[in-house]
């Protein structure tokens, strides 16, 4: 009866650790979306002035350079903010590599802002799942919690992030437990789901209830779903073409560019220029876009022309290693994608012109699908997104088959392929963050009979896994520390040798 209370008081502190995860999340992150938006709004106009009076491109020059240098500054300090992070969370999650939440929180709270916002290619969705781990990894430490625990509320930070972005808690649970952490437990969906809605909450309270993407949109009949065999196709084979490409464009930098690799960031701030100035209406993340394609009646040409676009800078932007995704780009890309797809067969007198909006919509999920190999994320995610459930059946049949089409292509889920690719990086250039080690407890140590919460484990230490006798053990707070438990643990590469004599004093 002790044990089924102590348990029960356990998951009860967990969940308001959870609520407590979204309140901050939900906040810091709407804070994040409404200085992109706005800061997006001062560049359009900036770019804007420049056909009227061309002198002012001195001006976006100096502005975007200046931007340019602060965030290659703050990427020098903390490389664990270069991207869109979500590779750096599940790498935590999965205990290969570790780092301190309030360097990586603030540096990329900011660095995102000024890249996002200058106009480039990049979605805030990554950064945003990221910037929610880290609150979620500073909650944690706070309370004192370690091991399976923290886990749970870095997992919980995640979903919270990537709710307040998008306004979708129930897919950005889902994208947590499917894509980043790959674990279906109870604690685990229960917390982020608790920290999800949470978090939603504080961003529809700040930019209203009306879903992000939401479009009128009429389902496709089943009669034309030979149309979604077809697209779905199409987006898988694209969507391996994609994987192909972001996956090598940072060796291209590297190859290429004669800049010192946080220095990178200045080519497509540059670049971005001129695209603003032309194409205004293709900047940022690709929302504006997206929602723009249902109404605007874009020739099949107009929408090729810019699909390649997007294509291409959103990879300079990306390659760069700037702070910033590539989850609304993929979306934005997806959406383009289905309507080239939708108006040909519209012009070709295959299909009514009443369906092209759903098009647009299967696109998105089709893509995002066969690309981050995640189609039950796709498909939720896209549901609330654009605010309908009248799609659901057209939305799981291109993503089923653009992630068989690109599974068949041997393509790999793209964020743990950006992973593998950190962590190489990370070995080779002697810049890992962790090292795991095995101590063994000795009788009458300081660690024996006590709980792990009670320990104080020494800064840059992560107890991953106890292995007593025969059995292996993923630790929570509460699991209790015995003599000749074996522990494994994640130590700071670069303290590594005091870090050990540290964990050795406690142990023996």
């Amino acid at each position: 009866m002790q044990i089924h209370e102590s348990y029960k008081l356990s998951q009860i502190k967990i969940i308001f650790s959870g609520v407590i995860i979204g309140a901050l999340a939900g906040s810091t992150v709407s804070m994040f979306r409404w200085s992109i938006q706005h800061l997006m709004v001062l560049m359009q106009r900036l770019y804007g002035q420049v056909a009227d009076h061309p002198w002012t491109i001195i001006g976006c020059l100096a502005v975007n350079v200046t931007i340019g240098l602060i965030v290659a500054f703050l990427l020098k300090q903390q490389p664990d903010i270069k991207g869109s992070g979500i590779p750096q969370v599940e790498g935590q999650l999965l205990g290969d590599l570790d780092y301190q939440w309030w360097p990586v929180l603030w540096r990329k709270f900011v660095g995102g802002i000024l890249a996002i916002g200058s106009g480039l290619y990049l979605g805030r969705e990554g950064p945003s799942i990221q910037l929610g781990s880290t609150l979620g990894q500073g909650v944690a430490l706070i309370t004192k919690q370690v091991g399976l625990d923290r886990q749970v509320l870095i997992s919980a930070g995640a979903a919270a992030g990537l709710s307040a972005a998008f306004n979708a808690p129930i897919a950005s649970t889902l994208f947590v437990l499917e894509e980043i952490y790959h674990n279906f437990s109870t604690n685990i969906w229960v917390v982020s789901l608790t920290s999800a809605i949470t978090s939603d909450m504080v961003a529809m309270d700040v930019f209203g209830m009306k879903p992000v993407l939401y479009m009128k949109s009429t389902p496709l009949p089943i009669k034309y779903f030979g149309w979604v065999v077809f697209l779905g196709l199409v987006l898988g084979v694209l969507g391996r073409g994609y994987q192909l490409i972001i996956l090598r464009v940072g060796r291209w930098y590297q190859k290429f560019s004669r800049l010192p690799a946080w220095l990178n960031g200045l080519i497509p701030l540059v670049l971005v220029i001129p695209l603003g100035v032309v194409f205004p209406q293709l900047l940022g993340g690709g929302s504006v876009i997206i929602l723009k394609l249902n109404a605007a009646g874009y020739p099949v040409a107009i929408l090729i022309l810019y699909l390649i676009i997007r294509f291409v800078f959103s990879m300079f932007s990306y390659g760069s290693g700037l702070p910033g995704g590539i989850f609304l780009p993929i979306l934005c890309l997806g959406g383009l994608i289905g309507a080239i797809v939708g108006q040909s067969a519209i012009n070709l007198n295959l299909l009514n012109a009443t369906y092209f909006s759903s098009f647009i919509i299967m696109g998105m999920a089709g893509y995002f699908a066969a690309i981050s190999k995640a189609p039950f994320t796709a498909i939720l995610l896209i549901t609330e997104m654009v605010g309908t459930l009248t799609h659901l059946l057209g939305l799981a049949t291109v993503s089923l088959v653009a992630y068989g089409a690109l599974d068949l292509l041997g393509g790999q889920p793209v964020y743990h392929s950006m992973l593998q690719q950190l962590l190489h990086v990370k070995r080779t250039t002697g810049q890992s963050q962790t090292v795991p080690i095995m101590i063994t407890i000795f009788s009458g140590s300081a660690m024996a009979g006590k709980m792990v919460s009670e320990v104080k484990w020494p800064t840059g230490t992560l107890l991953t896994n106890i292995q007593r006798g025969d059995t292996e053990t993923i630790p929570s707070g509460h699991t209790v520390l015995r003599w000749g438990d074996t522990l494994v643990i994640n130590v700071s590469a670069q303290n590594r040798i005091q870090l050990i004599q540290q964990l050795n004093m406690l142990a023996k």
